[in-house]
């Protein structure tokens, strides 16, 4: 489901099963995440499959990209694996104006 930021950040902070899930490149994760994320890169291909089925599918996700067409084909793909939940972050990182924070190394 595609969501606008106001919507997805109160969802969020509401949601006791909430995972974040940044499906950007190492590259773009390592310049500013939103607390609390996961990176799983939607460019792995197969990778992304597989670290996908390794996730909690009864667990809500919080999907975000820079834009928005990824995580928008995350949540696609998330469906097609049986997640029961997921919301799109319209307008990705590039129009968040929330909490951001650097990566833990």
């Amino acid at each position: 489901m595609n969501i606008s930021q106001d919507e997805w950040w109160s969802k969020l902070q509401e949601d006791g099963d909430a995972v974040i899930l940044d499906v950007r490149t190492a590259d773009e994760w390592g310049r500013g995440i939103i607390p609390g994320a996961i990176n799983i890169d939607i460019y792995k291909g197969q990778g992304f499959i597989y670290s996908l089925e390794e996730l909690d599918k009864s667990k809500n996700y919080y999907v975000y990209c820079a834009a928005g067409a990824r995580s928008g084909q995350a949540c696609n793909i998330m469906g097609q694996l049986g997640f029961a939940t997921t919301y799109n972050l319209i307008g990705g990182m590039n129009n968040w104006d929330g909490p951001v924070v650097l990566p833990e190394e």
